[in-house]
């Protein structure tokens, strides 16, 4: 045996010296120096196989092979898992690339980011099938199937731009596409992009199909994700919240395509590109609100021939009731709350909340004015005007000045409204002479017409929409298509397949039926004043779900922030009425004015108040009540929007699973 005592080096520094044991014996003077023998060597073509030690202990063939197992599946997660990320790199950067496109409205530009974005789109989908194996498993295969249709849906979504943009490609200079080119002169494309809207919607409607069986795909696939099995934040940021609000933008863009289509099937009907068309323009004044969305106090005949519009005549509603002479006594709601009106007129007309039952009943009045014949009817508020002027700025109005959306402190509103409201305001008596044969020597200013205005202002402003330099084109489509959407804008014909056509794509103003919960608040100004320039209005609903039902508690608060002027802003008198699904029974109420009256129309039951609110008060409204909704395959909610107002906060809260947001168009909720 080799001595085992130490020895010095050259550096005088005491170090071990190696020991080799041939054998698995330890000696004793091994253990002592500190040393360990090296394992028993086995022949050669044995099987030679030890377990690791953890701690002093082998962990026996189990405990091996669990590591081993782990092993495994750290390198068949991982390393997928590693390709994953670095797609969702690729990706990532060529969504930033697209939208830098879009936003440079270069059409070439697009069509490349679009291509790109496939490809990344498709190598993600790619990356994800190594983990294919997880997807039966609990808990680690929601988020594979989550990831699987978000890619698969986005494909489908990128394939359905593609088509879209093949079709547009031939009008992409009118539609406001640059392809790299300079702005052309607004006014030398203004009659360009009329023709285009005449000559080529029947050519892009075949298109659709194609889109539409692309979309649909999309909207299937994410259609399946579920924001449930997110957070609702991650270091501080929302998580769950932009998922379900991507997914309802997706269901939005499907229907958006689907329903569309059959309004741009009927565009040769609306352009008179198939012989002129008349239509009845009526100008609902949103800061008096009614049921349909204001106060009717103007109207205009426009004809349409081939895409252009020729204002015929402007006047004002009083004026049309002059022709009427009604006769017809008020209905129940005026009766109650206006007792000086006896007399239904077309100013009141717009009594019910569904816009064509409003309108069969004043066309059939309007027709016994003996005004001329039109084919349909076009109800439009303010905020279409004010919109339009954010986009293009300040316009004038031959014979009636300039409008503009710019703020203006004299009444803390738009400019436009506030010359509207100015102009349609008469003060002061009528004085004529009888030795003159009655002639009028005095009057106030626009006694005759106070809504003269509205017609030219509405031409001016399309005239001004239409040349507008191609950078604004998205800008101005945005707003006409918030307006349709936001209920700004609402549409009544007599042809029933047109009719049809709009109320698929929600643009003819009707309560809708449902079968599941449902809530729809209207409010009618019975005060005169402009009120609702300043009225907010907060809304709270509480929804407990059960097997027989569903028990809610609405809260509607309303509050007017502004100072009384004695002109536009006074007491606030609201009729009101929340519909709510059939059958449904009111438990309790508070803040009514009135006993609270529970009736039935339009297929829904209705509950029925009134209120009075001052400029700087405050009052809440408070509802409890049943309802017959049973949610056996899941709960949903239909919420309907007022049209003429601006949004309302809502603020929905089902079994404890809460959601704000703002009021803007129609909103189905399913829980």
């Amino acid at each position: 045996m080799k001595d085992l005592t130490p020895k010095e080096n050259n550096l005088n520094q005491i170090v071990p010296t190696k020991v080799v044991v041939p054998t698995n014996v330890v000696t004793p003077e091994a253990r002592d120096a500190g040393f360990q023998a090296f394992p028993e060597q086995k022949p050669p073509g044995r099987f030679n196989f030890s377990f690791p030690k953890i701690r002093g202990k082998k962990l026996g063939f189990a405990g091996g092979g669990v590591l081993v197992v782990l092993a495994i599946l750290a390198l068949a997660i991982g390393v997928p898992l590693f390709a994953i990320v670095n797609s969702a790199k690729n990706l990532q950067a060529s969504g930033l690339e697209l939208k830098a496109a879009a936003d440079s409205q270069d059409l070439d530009k697009i069509n490349v980011s679009l291509a790109k974005l496939k490809t990344d789109l498709t190598g993600f989908d790619r990356s994800l099938l190594p983990l294919i194996w997880v997807k039966p498993i609990p808990f680690l295969g929601g988020y594979w199937s989550d990831a699987n249709n978000a890619a698969e849906g986005a494909i489908a979504g990128v394939e359905a731009g593609e088509v879209l943009l093949k079709a547009i490609e031939p009008y992409s200079d009118i539609l406001g596409f640059n392809k790299g080119k300079q702005s052309e002169d607004g006014a030398k494309t203004a009659e360009d992009r009329i023709n285009f809207i005449v000559e080529s919607i029947e050519g892009v409607i075949p298109q659709l199909d194609k889109v539409s069986q692309k979309t649909a795909i999309m909207n299937e696939h994410f259609a399946k994700i579920d924001p449930k099995r997110y957070p609702e934040t991650l270091k501080g940021k929302p998580v769950r919240e932009p998922i379900k609000r991507g997914i309802q933008l997706v269901q939005q863009a499907h229907n958006l395509i689907t329903d569309g289509k059959p309004v741009l099937a009927q565009a040769p009907y609306l352009l008179g590109t198939k012989g002129e068309r008349t239509y009845l323009m009526i100008f609902q004044n949103d800061k008096e609100l009614r049921p349909t969305g204001g106060f009717i106090t103007g109207y205009s005949i426009v004809k349409v021939k081939n895409g252009k519009f020729d204002p015929v005549a402007s006047n004002d509603i009083y004026n049309l009731d002059n022709k009427l002479k009604s006769k017809i006594p008020a209905p129940g709601g005026i009766k109650k709350y206006l007792p000086l009106v006896p007399y239904w007129n077309l100013r009141d007309m717009n009594i019910s909340p569904d816009f064509k039952v409003s309108m069969d009943t004043f066309r059939e009045n309007y027709d016994k004015t003996k005004s001329p014949k039109v084919d349909g009817i076009i109800a439009i508020d303010t905020k279409l005007a004010v919109d339009i002027l954010k986009v293009i700025g300040r316009i004038g109005v031959p014979g009636f000045g300039n409008f503009s959306s710019d703020e203006d402190p004299r009444c803390n509103c738009p400019v436009v409204i506030y010359e509207l409201e100015s102009f349609a305001d008469v003060e002061g008596p009528i004085i004529w002479a009888d030795d003159l044969g009655g002639k009028i020597i005095l009057k106030p200013k626009n006694s005759d017409n106070r809504k003269a205005i509205l017609g030219p202002l509405m031409n001016s402003l399309i005239a001004n929409a239409l040349g507008q330099p191609k950078e604004k084109i998205p800008e101005l489509f945005q707003a006409g298509f918030n307006a349709l959407t936001e209920k700004h804008v609402l549409f009544y014909f007599g042809d029933g397949e047109v009719q049809s056509a709009m109320e698929s794509f929600n643009l003819a103003g009707r309560v809708e039926e449902f079968d599941g919960d449902y809530l729809h608040i209207n409010d009618t100004n019975f005060a005169g004043a402009k009120s609702n320039l300043y009225v907010q209005e907060e809304v709270t609903l509480s929804i407990d779900t059960n097997r027989d039902g569903t028990t809610n508690t609405l809260r509607v608060k309303y509050k007017n922030p502004q100072k009384h002027d004695g002109w536009l802003n006074g007491p606030y008198r609201d009729w009101v009425r929340v519909y709510v699904p059939k059958g449904s029974k009111l438990v309790d109420s508070t803040g009514s004015e009135v006993p609270i009256e529970t009736k039935e129309e339009l297929g829904k039951t209705y509950f029925e108040g009134f209120f009075t609110l001052r400029p700087l008060g405050v009052i809440e409204l408070t509802f409890k009540y049943t309802t017959p909704v049973k949610s056996k395959d899941g709960y949903k909610l239909l919420i309907q929007k007022q049209p003429g107002t601006d949004g309302h906060l809502y603020n929905v809260d089902i079994d404890g699973t809460s959601e704000e947001f703002y009021l803007k168009s129609d909103r189905e909720i399913r829980h």
